[in-house]
């Protein structure tokens, strides 16, 4: 038979006094906590998703998707920068993970790299500026061809940085919700976690976080006061 001494039981039965006083504010509806006194606890505890019930989504980001935008971007960038620095070209064209473009005179080769030089530059690779990425790299399959590869760390660049601005929406999309204490947290490398605890419809989680953002502008009438 196990024995306590006096004190270790006084101060058992004290920390199980306190666990109920914390607790049981769970047990009265909103109305009767705030007439309790100020003293005593007035909060409820925070139930998880396992307790209370919810929504749980995991969202995914299309690496596929992604690389296909930044290529478009990139074939942008190439027309207007050899635009702007009056080089002919052709052929600009891309495949896969891939863009490529053909400079029409050989003697103008340096210079449309010099042009493009931007393209293939390492980018940091993180908040502090301590490490780089090369997020294409540069070949010539023949003369006057330059071809830009998109590479696996400039991919992962890419998908880690939308990654992260993924969540900011996700989080402020979720708090419209007006839940208690969401779990929004990136779980692997591409992929979002979603817990929203007490949210027992998951359709209208999903139809807000589906919402695709849309930007207006509207002409404002100067000749009218505030």
């Amino acid at each position: 038979m196990l024995y306590f001494s006096r004190w270790k039981t006084i101060s058992i039965w004290a920390i199980v006094l306190l666990g109920v006083l914390f607790a049981l504010p769970n047990l009265y509806p909103a109305s009767f906590r705030d007439s309790l006194p100020a003293w005593f606890p007035q909060k409820p505890m925070t139930l998880g998703l396992d307790l209370q019930g919810g929504s749980h989504i995991l969202l995914a980001l299309d690496r596929q998707d992604l690389a296909d935008e930044r290529l478009q971007a990139t074939r942008d960038d190439i027309r207007t920068l050899l635009r702007d620095a009056q080089i002919g070209y052709t052929g600009l064209s891309g495949s896969g993970r891939t863009v490529q473009v053909r400079v029409r005179e050989a003697s103008e080769v340096d210079d449309a790299k010099t042009a493009l030089a931007a393209l293939s530059a390492p980018v940091s690779a993180n908040l502090f500026g301590t490490g780089t990425v090369t997020e294409f790299a540069l070949d010539e399959p023949e003369p006057s061809v330059l071809r830009y590869t998109l590479t696996d760390d400039g991919l992962d660049y890419r998908v880690g940085a939308a990654v992260t601005q993924s969540i900011e929406v996700v989080g402020r999309r979720v708090n419209e919700l007006g839940t208690t204490e969401p779990i929004i947290q990136r779980q692997g490398v591409d992929r979002i976690l979603v817990q929203v605890p007490g949210l027992q419809d998951p359709q209208r989680l999903k139809d807000i976080l589906g919402q695709t953002a849309k930007l207006t502008f509207q002409m404002v009438d100067q000749t009218m006061s505030v």
